[in-house]
This record gives structure tokens, C-alpha cells and sequence, in this order.
């Protein structure tokens, strides 16, 4: 959960927070010098609220997230 100044577009600082992340972290773990081309670290959404909405449904929405991801992820296992 992070707080964006107006100034700067949403869509640029996630991207690039994804960005230098899944580099970070293919370089750190996945013992390779260079990028991953083609293969994907983050999920392709992320979600944007402003300043009106309750901070305690967000953050209760960021914590069922990861319980989603494992769920979805034990589906596609039956596939």
C-alpha cells in the first residue's frame, strides 16, 4: 500500500515498481545475469483507490489477496 503524489500517472510507478522488483528478484534467486524474456514475476493487475475510500477495507483487500492467489493457483493444479 503506498501513497502516489498526483504529479506522477499510477500506471508509470507500478510499472515500474514491478519492473525493477521481478528483476531484482530473477537476478537475486534465479541465478541469471539477464532478464527473463517472456516470463512474467507479478500479476498483470493491481489495485487503485483514492482518498475517500476506507484504509482499513484496503488493507484488509491486500491481506485476502495472497489467500485468493493460492487458491486459484490450487486450481489450476486440478486442470
Amino acid at each position: 500500500m503506498i501513497a502516489i503524489p498526483p504529479k506522477h500517472a499510477v500506471s508509470r510507478v507500478i510499472g515500474y515498481i514491478k519492473g525493477k522488483s521481478a528483476i531484482h528478484l530473477a537476478r537475486l534467486y534465479g541465478e541469471r545475469a539477464r532478464n527473463f524474456v517472456g516470463q512474467h514475476f507479478w500479476a498483470r493487475g493491481y489495485f487503485v483507490s483514492t482518498a475517500g475510500r476506507d484504509e482499513a477495507v484496503i488493507r484488509e483487500y491486500i491481506r485476502n489477496q495472497e489467500a485468493e492467489d493460492r487458491r486459484l493457483d490450487q486450481l489450476s493444479l486440478l486442470r
